[in-house]
């Protein structure tokens, strides 16, 4: 081979080797995508932890390479998050043109959910430069794009910000009704950070109207939830809200111990703050900075040392390196092919767990869909049948009907009891189940409750026996609806699967600290018994020992599923021990606080009371598509001596309550035509003070903040228990008279 030939080649072999190291720099855009993605992550987790500066260095590296690949979507999520940062570090003017940046990109792309949040940014930044009009405007704006793509989660904390702005305004009633707002909305999305914070500022706008004491307890609640949380900012922010309260009320020892409080926490969060948002951390931040850069430009002189050196042995080495970048040509293929493969892969999970996701997502909505139809369809009619029946009970039917009546009672009871199972695991699966603690005599209860079963044990020749640990206290503060409702359970479960035998029901105390109790429930029995290969699943939903258990004794299956989440929610624990053929015992631990004293609450009869008022004037108006319902309250409401008028659309029912003066509205929720919910909307705008009460079959509580946005008074569930709706007329009833009274 030629010395020309020679040169040529070589020349040709190092112009391939430059193109495949230019090719081999334009990294793959999916890659880049990805490395933007964990930038941000990083920035986040950095601000997380207070080190602003480190942030915005991510920040501003993932805006090089959005920009780079022209990820217009990306831009605009990481111009928001420099502003937001900027906001924080009181960067007010920087921050102004960051959150403008992200609002164009967002708006000339259509990026509705990342806008949303940039305009709720604007309304933070407005409102900390005291611009309250342009604040209220962004947060109104970001609240509907929220609402437009089904982002509730996002809302809590923008009703927030518009109740801060509104109590900075001094228009503290329509500040308590966003912060009221953000706390229904928190605790639906358990986002405690928010309600805590929520209840904080609830408290200073309950004190700025006046009501002192509710104001203390909104402020308690709310120090409780985050230090349940260990949120430290909102510990401290409560502190200092109670000192000034119990100092504007006097009482001044009170506003000191939580002024300690507050000056203690508060050195905590200044030594973090110092460090971040002083001058001096700024300064530290600055220095830091320009020594990076000082390095930088040494490496770059040591590099260009080391390139001068080079140049001089360039030539022994070319002959060595035209090779080895002949044999990294092909390394280099096959390693690109291998990348793109396992890209392919990547993208190829990724999309598998978003559909997952969906998926689930979609069950979950499905599965609460399906509950609310199928409690609507079977609280309807079950309204009337028991409606029907308890009316036909106490009109004297014949003897020879009374057993029929009784046993068509029965029947509906049960499938009401059934219905109410169902939504019960639910609400336990969804934690929506709430404690009730009240003061309430312990063995007064179980000894109800046992002789409230013990006809059932009769029945099947089974005797009760019933052990209260003699120097136990009496009387605790617990939820003893809850503690009532594991018993029946668990001493029926018994009942059902014991004949001719013995219960025994022993309470006694295992361990006690002062007042505080673990109170340790057995439930013994010499029944049929459970096998061992059985025992595991006994607390799962629709499990029974086997199917022909299930046809003998029948039952739903949810019972001792029911009672499990209760004891957990009472933060107790629950075991089972049994034997095949020898019988079962059923024990379960609780805490409770032992109180010395109970209180006695007499049950009205608010027929009655009902009746002894004056009701001559009294209007109310039914609103009811169902003939058979619109009987049945009629006769309620008729026997009460109270009159009403029906109408059977939402429709009617608006022109009605023009026409006359009605003193309640019982109205229901799904009817032809327009819906109660939009029927009580329009009568709201023209009257304010019509009590309105849902008369209604829907009964899931992810539903309850539609009626009270829709302006009802109350909800009344179908088929409800008598005295609980003639109590809650009785008290508008009576409450109308004595504002007519006084007026």
């Amino acid at each position: 081979m030629s010395q020309t030939k020679y040169y040529i080649l070589t020349l040709f072999l190092l112009f391939s080797c430059v193109i495949i190291a230019q090719n081999n720099d334009i990294e793959d855009p999916e890659v880049l995508k990805l490395r933007i993605d964990n930038t941000i992550i990083q920035s986040d987790f950095d601000v997380k932890r207070g080190d602003y500066f480190n942030a915005k260095e991510n920040l501003e590296e993932a805006l090089i390479l959005a920009q780079k690949i022209e990820d217009k979507k990306s831009q605009g999520i990481i111009y928001a998050k420099i502003g937001e940062l900027q906001f924080t570090i009181n960067e007010f003017d920087k921050s102004l043109v960051s959150l403008i940046k992200a609002t164009e990109i967002q708006r000339d792309i259509d990026d509705k959910v990342n806008l949303a949040t940039t305009y709720s940014l604007n309304g933070m930044l407005h409102a900390g430069r005291q611009e309250y009009k342009d604040a209220l405007e962004y947060l109104k704006s970001a609240k509907q794009l929220f609402e437009e793509n089904n982002l509730d989660a996002k809302i809590p904390e923008v009703t927030l910000n518009q109740g801060k702005v509104y109590l900075k305004l001094a228009d503290y009633k329509t500040a308590k009704s966003f912060f009221e707002k953000t706390i229904v909305l928190a605790k639906k999305n358990n986002q405690t950070h928010i309600l805590s914070k929520a209840l904080i500022y609830n408290s200073k706008t309950l004190v700025k109207l006046g009501n002192t004491e509710q104001g203390i307890t909104s402020a308690l609640e709310g120090l409780e939830v985050a230090q349940s949380n260990k949120q430290i900012d909102n510990i401290d922010d409560a502190y200092l809200t109670l000192s000034d309260i119990y100092k504007n009320n006097g009482d001044f020892k009170q506003a000191h111990n939580y002024l300690q409080k507050h000056a203690k926490i508060t050195d905590s969060i200044l030594t973090v703050e110092r460090a971040n948002l002083s001058p001096t951390g700024q300064t530290d931040y600055i220095e830091a900075f320009n020594a990076a850069e000082f390095k930088k430009l040494k490496e770059q002189v040591a590099i260009q040392e080391s390139d001068s050196n080079l140049a001089k042995i360039t030539t022994i080495l070319s002959i060595a390196l035209i090779t080895i970048l002949s044999l990294l040509t092909l390394s280099l293929y096959k390693n690109n092919n291998i990348r793109l493969k396992s890209n392919n892969m990547l993208q190829e999970k990724n999309d598998d767990l978003i559909e997952a996701m969906k998926r689930a997502e979609l069950a979950s909505k499905t599965k609460a869909n399906f509950l609310s139809t199928v409690t609507h369809e079977l609280r309807t009619p079950l309204y009337a049948v028991t409606g029907l029946t308890n009316m036909l009970l106490e009109e004297e039917p014949s003897e020879n009907q009374i057993p029929h009546l009784k046993s068509l009672k029965f029947s509906g009871d049960y499938l009401l009891t059934f219905i109410n199972d169902i939504l019960q695991i639910n609400k336990i699966e969804a934690n929506k189940v709430e404690l009730d603690p009240v003061l309430f005599n312990l063995k007064t209860k179980v000894e109800n409750v046992c002789s409230a079963l013990n006809n059932s044990a009769l029945d099947n020749n089974t005797k009760m026996h019933y052990n209260f640990q003699a120097d136990l206290p009496e009387t605790f503060i617990g939820d003893n609806l809850k503690i009532s409702q594991i018993l029946i359970n668990l001493i029926g479960n018994s009942i059902k699967f014991t004949k001719d035998g013995d219960i025994w029901v022993r309470v006694y105390s295992i361990n006690n600290t002062g007042n505080d109790h673990t109170l340790r429930f057995e439930i013994e029995d010499n029944g049929i018994g459970i096998s061992k290969e059985k025992q595991d699943n006994m607390f799962e939903s629709f499990s029974q020992g086997s199917i022909q258990i299930n046809r003998k004794y029948g039952g739903t299956g949810l019972g001792l599923s029911i009672v499990k989440g209760l004891i957990e929610i009472l933060k107790g624990k629950i075991y089972l021990k049994s034997e095949l053929g020898k019988g079962t015992t059923f024990f379960f631990e609780i805490p409770l606080t032992y109180a010395p004293e109970t209180v006695k609450i007499e049950k009205e009869d608010y027929s009655k009371n009902i009746k002894k008022l004056d009701i001559s004037n009294i209007k109310i108006l039914i609103v009811e598509d169902n003939k058979i319902n619109q009987m049945i309250t009629k006769k309620i409401l008729n026997k009460m001596n109270l009159q009403c008028d029906i109408v059977d659309n939402g429709e009617a029912a608006v022109e009605k309550v023009k026409e006359n003066n009605y003193n309640v509205v019982l109205m229901d929720i799904h009817m032809p035509g327009i819906s109660g919910l939009e029927a009580t909307k329009i009568i709201r705008t023209f009257d304010k003070e019509l009590t309105i009460f849902a008369l209604t079959a829907v009964t899931l509580e992810d539903k309850m903040h539609e009626f009270d946005e829709a302006g009802f008074d109350d909800i009344i569930s179908k088929p409800f228990k008598q005295e609980d709706f003639e109590k809650k007329l009785y008290e508008v009833l009576a409450a109308n008279q004595n504002s007519t009274a006084s007026y």
